[in-house]
């Protein structure tokens, strides 16, 4: 769009630089709190163990993620398509405050979970994923997401919502989780209808079922061994659903 300028000016034309531009299109950052490496006993006497993913570590995880676009069945291509871009817009600093965990059991990648803090009350749930299966994994990097938003960002409130049926019937309804009035407030994922839990819902329900559901809870310090094998990862190149 053009217009003329109100008042004579001195210079027609101002040059930006590009690195004056970046500040103003990527989000201005919060401490985004830090998530120490845990890990939990899962079926078949698997360990895994959940650390932060590293940013130069997304090119790694991309391939595996642009397969789930093929699938076209219970939502993977819409899922792939929305991760895929998610883990660009953090690699490329387009995604502002986010945080992206990874479970490692044996080196390998065994799920992906990530979101986003909104503010400092607010944690946005965006995604999880399961590589292997028959192991809960995803359960766990669930309940590692809600443990994070909780206990280590010491947030007030985790919204969610759910493109699959199953993710809604597990997590939405398994876990009772209440819905604000839609469309006054709607997830950033589409403007589906927010489900979410708060920090007493948390303490007194949630975390019980959560740990009851996959049979064990977080622990930490991670020994010196597991830490050790899950410093690196191996993506899958091939994907299980």
């Amino acid at each position: 769009m053009k217009r003329q300028p109100p008042e004579k000016v001195s210079q027609e034309e101002i040059v930006f630089k590009v690195e004056e531009i970046e500040p103003l299109l990527s989000g201005f950052p919060m401490d985004v709190p830090h998530w120490s490496p845990m890990y939990i006993e899962l079926p078949k006497g698997k360990t895994m163990v959940i650390r932060e993913m590293l940013v130069e570590e997304v090119p790694l995880l991309l391939p595996a993620v642009r397969k789930l676009l093929d699938i076209d069945h219970d939502f993977y291509d819409v899922v792939g398509a929305r991760v895929y871009a998610e883990l660009l817009g953090w690699y490329r600093n387009r995604l502002k405050d986010p945080y992206n965990l990874v479970g490692i059991v044996d080196g390998q990648l065994a799920a992906f979970a990530n979101g986003r803090l909104m503010d400092r009350d607010v944690n946005i749930s965006l995604h999880t994923l399961a590589f292997m299966r028959g192991m809960r994994a995803g359960a766990v990097m669930y309940y590692a997401k809600c443990y994070y938003a909780f206990e280590v960002a010491g947030q007030k409130e985790f919204w969610a919502t759910y493109e699959s049926y199953n993710g809604w019937m597990r997590w939405g309804i398994g876990m009772a989780q209440p819905s604000y009035p839609w469309p006054d407030v709607q997830h950033e994922l589409g403007g589906a209808r927010v489900y979410y839990i708060t920090k007493e819902y948390w303490d007194v329900v949630v975390k019980k079922y959560l740990e009851d559901m996959v049979g064990t809870s977080l622990k930490s310090p991670v020994p010196e061994d597991l830490l050790k094998a899950s410093e690196k990862f191996e993506a899958p190149t091939d994907v299980e659903v």
